[in-house]
């Protein structure tokens, strides 16, 4: 192996590292503030479901960015989700976008 090649790849690497670290746990969030406002039960009953579903989150995320072709894809649809999960969760509710 080729000291360029090496280096791509160590770098494709810690990449997918870092995004199955920083990128799952930032979706997983997102995931349970989303759920825990748009769920069809009680409060109490949304948050703590939504928090127990996040770890499956976390853990596809993980999957998905070690599956992906590259690492700049697996950046990219996290982080489009990420953003759309959040921006759905935290939408003002004079928009009426909240239950």
């Amino acid at each position: 192996m080729t000291g360029k090649s090496r280096a791509s790849s160590l770098w494709s690497i810690t990449s997918r590292v870092l995004a199955a670290l920083v990128g799952g746990y930032a979706m997983a969030y997102g995931f349970t503030a989303f759920f825990s406002v748009y769920l069809p039960l009680a409060r109490p009953d949304r948050v703590v479901f939504a928090g127990l579903l996040s770890f499956v989150v976390w853990t596809a995320a993980v999957i998905y960015v070690f599956a992906a072709r590259s690492a700049i894809r697996a950046w990219l649809v996290l982080g489009v989700l990420t953003l759309a999960l959040g921006l759905a969760a935290f939408l003002p509710s004079e928009l009426g976008g909240r239950p």
